[in-house]
């Protein structure tokens, strides 16, 4: 890096950075020193090409642990999807500017290989004429979504906070998250959600949501995004204008919100609006339809009316906008892939996220531009934001990480124990017939636990009814593991009643149980047995309402191991439990009546 542009980035960082660590200047300060930054950032922009500038408007995956040397199996993904042989590469040929991590992308299979693969990238970057670092940036919502796992300190997902209630919980989780993310290199995170899940139907937010209750929600979602961006991390709420009420996961296909304006601003809004006065930097878009805020028939993500009109010029947001997945159905039903990216710029997108094929959005811009259909000051604007945020977070500073770093930061017994405590505040009780919890383990010595095992999310050790007996055993109960999965068979189901046989009480965990479903089945089956059968919902907390007769239920909103040793803790009296539910649960043969209500929870 040459000398002068080296003074110029450290100077444009400078007041960013003072703020970024805490005790900075103040707002008429701040405000100074953006006008002075932005003169800065808009000479480095001033001297790029515009395929250098097209580039920086792209976040890309890109398969591998390493920016250089990936394995022959990652090399060939990436020649056959992007065209290039790894990280440097990708880097060089489109000058991205930024990159997102993904687990099955094999780029986060430890601590140390994430901070070396973020170091890479970075390196890989400034080495280009005029190269700027890079936003690398990932899905760590905690719960169900996290795609750092163990030895990183995994939390209580949204749900399982909104049980809670804590703000000081959400924010210390979101603190104690970013400051782990930093230490490897990982300067956004997509996180916190801030739909509001009314829909108990939702095949995609469900408990990755705070909860039903937009001013309940609009608390935790500030409170997050506090936490987070003390740590020097970028936030990101999502999906804007609200993703809660849907039964179409825009992933596969394309769902229509048919709330009205007012219905939007009482129930969908007050997150977002929390999320910009809580001061957060960027803001994902949601590739569905709400005719209300737009009749065109346009996903969000492309919508003029609902990204400038409603979130820049009434909700007065001016951070960076990216995009959910460009890969997704909902964003690719309408137009075809060289239109996306153009028309998510047109209605007011800074950061294009992932599309299926960088080739054809990368041409289809340049092309846009070269054809007069967008400006160059318009991918200016964009890239100004994002050259603010990089500032913002000490990129253009300080862009590299160190093992030591890592070291001090991940996975340490204090953000470890702050995880077990705040897990053991959101398990929640919502049956306990003739107070059967605690078990005690003098009527009650020998336990099977039984149940659905669906995919672990990083948080995990194992199968949940594994870990689940292995956390009860270590608390003096004898228990014994036998998954039977999401839908057991008729064999199956069998077994686990001849091995209740043998056992003093059952654990049962469920996910996502229907009237129709064999889970259902199973449990009805055991209750027949006569020995106190315990449900334990190991993702939605809406199961308790198909299975009414059983003897105690609880909630853990996910199947990570926090939140399952949280829940042996409460089964076998070492914490009392003192979540609420964050969400109703209806009927189910009269979904218009309330069967628990929202603040249910009870304790012993």
């Amino acid at each position: 890096m040459h000398t002068s542009r080296r003074t110029l980035l450290a100077a444009t960082a400078g007041a960013a950075a003072a703020v970024a660590v805490g005790g900075g200047p103040s707002a008429a300060e701040d405000d100074d020193a953006a006008r002075h930054d932005d003169k800065g950032l808009q000479a480095l922009i001033s001297r790029m090409t515009l395929e250098e500038k097209v580039g920086q408007l792209f976040v890309m995956r890109v398969y591998g642990h390493s920016a250089t040397a990936p394995d022959q199996a990652d090399i060939d993904a990436n020649l056959a999807e992007i065209g290039v042989r790894n990280a440097a590469e990708l880097i060089a040929t489109y000058r991205v500017g930024g990159i997102i991590y993904f687990g099955w992308a094999h780029n986060t299979r430890e601590p140390h290989q994430i901070a070396d693969l973020s170091n890479g990238i970075q390196q890989a970057s400034l080495a280009q004429p005029r190269g700027l670092p890079v936003l690398i940036s990932t899905d760590q919502e905690h719960g169900i979504v996290a795609r750092v796992g163990k030895p990183a300190t995994l939390f209580p997902g949204a749900m399982a906070l909104g049980a809670s209630g804590s703000r000081t919980d959400a924010r210390t989780a979101g603190r104690i998250g970013g400051a782990e993310l930093r230490a490897m290199g990982v300067r956004q995170d997509y996180a916190p959600v801030a739909d509001v899940n009314v829909n108990p139907a939702n095949p995609v937010i469900g408990v990755r949501s705070f909860g039903a209750d937009p001013q309940a929600v609009a608390r935790l979602v500030a409170a997050q995004v506090k936490g987070y961006q003390s740590a020097g991390v970028a936030a990101t709420s999502k999906h804007f204008p609200g993703h809660g009420d849907t039964e179409v996961d825009s992933h596969y296909g394309f769902p229509v919100i048919e709330h009205t304006e007012a219905q939007w601003a009482e129930l969908d809004a007050p997150p977002f609006e929390a999320a910009v006065a809580a001061g957060i930097d960027s803001i994902m878009t949601a590739h569905i339809m709400v005719p209300a805020l737009d009749p065109s028939g346009d996903p969000a993500t492309l919508s003029h009316p609902i990204l400038t009109g409603i979130l820049r010029e009434r909700l007065g947001y001016d951070g960076v906008v990216v995009t959910d997945s460009l890969g997704m159905q909902g964003v690719r039903e309408k137009y075809g892939d060289d239109r996306v990216p153009v028309l998510a710029l047109k209605a007011g997108v800074d950061q294009l996220l992932n599309p299926p094929s960088l080739s054809i959005a990368w041409n289809a811009v340049l092309k846009a531009v070269q054809d007069g259909e967008l400006t160059e000051a318009r991918l200016d604007a964009s890239i100004l934001r994002v050259l603010r945020l990089k500032a913002k977070l000490g990129l253009l500073e300080k862009p590299y990480v160190t093992h030591s770093g890592v070291d001090r930061a991940v996975g340490v017994p204090g953000h470890l124990d702050a995880a077990d405590r705040i897990a053991e505040r959101t398990t929640t009780l919502l049956v306990n017939d003739r107070k059967l919890l605690p078990l005690s383990r003098r009527t009650h010595p020998k336990v099977l636990v039984v149940g659905a095992d669906p995919a672990s999310p990083s948080g995990t050790t194992g199968p949940p009814t594994t870990v689940l007996a292995g956390a009860l055993t270590s608390l003096g109960f004898t228990a014994t593991a036998l998954s039977t999965g999401t839908a057991p068979s008729a064999a199956t189901i069998a077994q686990a009643v001849a091995a209740a046989g043998d056992a003093d009480a059952v654990v049962v965990g469920t996910y996502n149980v229907t009237a129709a479903g064999s889970q259902r089945t199973l449990v009805q089956q055991l209750l027949a047995t006569g020995k106190p059968v315990v449900a334990v919902a190991v993702r939605n907390p809406y199961d308790v309402a198909q299975l009414p007769d059983v003897h105690a239920y609880l909630a853990t909103y996910s199947w990570t191991d926090v939140e399952l040793r949280a829940a042996a803790q409460v089964i076998a009296g070492r914490v009392r439990p003192r979540g609420k539910l964050p969400v109703p649960v209806q009927r189910a043969n009269d979904p218009a009546q309330v069967l628990y209500p929202i603040g249910y929870g009870l304790s012993y």
